[in-house]
């Protein structure tokens, strides 16, 4: 579920993006002009339908994330990733360490002491 959420996210923010882009700029001189009014909608009309699905798919991506981390938030279980290496390095409760086996400083494993 989660993984089908991502996706249907990603579209979402890819639409954003788009319609973000398609807007006009209104300040500095950055912004790629526009051209004039030939297309099937006028300037007003276009500026209303970009404003608006940036107004509705912002909500959308806003809703889709605040979902998505309450999602994984309760997925979040601890458990051991492998198992056979627990038993491997978990001594028995009544052995004694190798006399060949280097001493260790207590805190710091794998730090041998000079001798």
């Amino acid at each position: 579920m989660i993984t089908f959420l991502l996706v249907i996210h990603g579209l979402i923010t890819l639409a954003l993006v788009a319609v973000i882009l398609l807007q006009r700029s209104e300040g500095g001189a950055l912004g790629i002009g526009g051209g004039g009014g030939g297309g099937l909608m006028t300037a007003r009309g276009a500026a209303n339908l970009l404003t608006r699905s940036t107004t509705i798919l912002a909500a959308l991506f806003v809703a889709m994330s605040i979902l998505l981390a309450v999602l994984a938030a309760g997925t979040n279980k601890a458990r051991v990733i492998d198992p056979n290496a627990v038993a491997k390095t978990a001594a028995p409760a009544g052995s004694a360490p190798t006399p060949n086996a280097p001493a260790q400083l207590p805190g710091i494993p794998g730090v041998p002491v000079a001798q």
